[in-house]
């Protein structure tokens, strides 16, 4: 039996068509880079926008700062995404769209027999997000949620550690992901009715990883309020969880200009906190385990958005469907966050 590399190189790349070309598109292209066997077969912004190829001006909150220019001469570019779906050099397409978006393109390519990686969230309201779910059951081809967080090292650290009592129980857990407003798509990302402002934008993907390691919570507490968007810009929530471990996150969008972004957990074991901080730099994870000094975890490997390319690749390969984040996980991660706006809203616990 041919082992996995030798099945990679007999075969063609995986052809990939994105579409929306904005800030996520770039940073999706410079993880292709790292994995052999995709190639960018085609681009799609019925804007125009960046179908040059020239992503130079793009900017984000995270990731490498390098600046971008694809080599277009194999790459088509479109502007309707009918002709992407058409083209047969697309077995994957890579929804990087806005999140209202989503569904059409999600529903479209899913019904075209193409597999789907689709940017978080999933959908707008989690009655969309079912609506895309659903049609990847129905249509056989694979769906991934871009949560990225999934795929992280220092999470994928900690999720291992919950998981396996690596420090004894886990007895609580804080995550922050922390920002100021948007500096860029301000007309998407500034109308709450569009992006769900920082609850449905930023935080989810602290609530999925509190889902993903913690499994789905029974009730969520959640405060917050509007600021920028007119949708909930900053929240802190307490998830009522089966283990009984105090579960939080706090998510935001209301830091004055000037603060940039952070993102940080602490984990609270038996024997055992584990502590990171995105703005120590190469010192974001400290370890410090009852009777031993501290230490400085260097984790290195693949940054999260090349590990949920990365699973995509592997699925496709291996004709199983993606396991690490599923279709139904990006659809519990907006019910959960409907649960914490419904929360906040009434000042109540909302059991799930």
């Amino acid at each position: 039996m041919p082992s996995p590399k030798q099945h990679s190189a007999a075969t063609s790349p995986i052809g990939v068509g994105i579409v929306g070309l904005g800030f996520m598109a770039a940073t999706h292209l410079k993880a292709y880079r790292q994995i052999t066997d995709y190639r960018i077969a085609a681009i799609c912004n019925p804007s125009g926008r960046n179908l040059d190829g020239d992503f130079s001006k793009v900017a984000g909150n995270i990731g490498s700062t390098e600046a971008l220019k694809l080599d277009m001469s194999r790459v088509k570019p479109y502007r309707r995404f009918a002709d992407l779906l058409a083209d047969p050099a697309v077995q994957l397409v890579d929804i990087c769209a806005p999140t209202p978006a989503h569904p059409e393109l999600a529903i479209a390519a899913l019904t075209a027999g193409k597999h789907v990686i689709c940017e978080k969230p999933l959908a707008r309201t989690s009655i969309l997000a079912r609506k895309i779910a659903d049609t990847a059951t129905e249509s056989g081809t694979f769906l991934l949620p871009a949560m990225c967080l999934r795929f992280w090292p220092e999470w994928v650290w900690v999720k291992k550690a919950i998981e396996e009592s690596t420090y004894g129980r886990c007895l609580a857990a804080r995550f922050r992901r922390v920002a100021q407003p948007p500096a860029w798509g301000q007309k998407f990302f500034l109308d709450g009715k569009l992006s769900g402002g920082a609850l449905l934008d930023l935080h989810i993907h602290d609530t999925d990883f509190v889902q993903f390691c913690f499994g789905r919570p029974f009730g969520v507490f959640s405060t917050g309020f509007t600021k920028v968007s007119g949708a909930i810009d900053h929240v802190v929530t307490q998830y009522q969880v089966a283990s009984a471990a105090s579960v939080c996150a706090e998510g935001s969008w209301a830091m004055t200009e000037g603060f940039g972004f952070n993102m940080s957990y602490t984990v609270v074991f038996e024997n055992a906190t584990a502590d990171y901080d995105l703005a120590r730099g190469t010192d974001s994870l400290k370890l410090f385990e009852k009777g031993k000094a501290p230490q400085v975890l260097k984790l290195g490997g693949q940054d999260g958005y090349v590990g949920e390319l990365q699973e995509m690749h592997d699925r496709i390969r291996s004709k199983k469907p993606p396991a690490v984040v599923t279709a139904q996980d990006a659809v519990s991660a907006v019910e959960i966050c409907e649960a914490e706006e419904k929360s906040i809203q009434t000042h109540q616990i909302v059991s799930m």
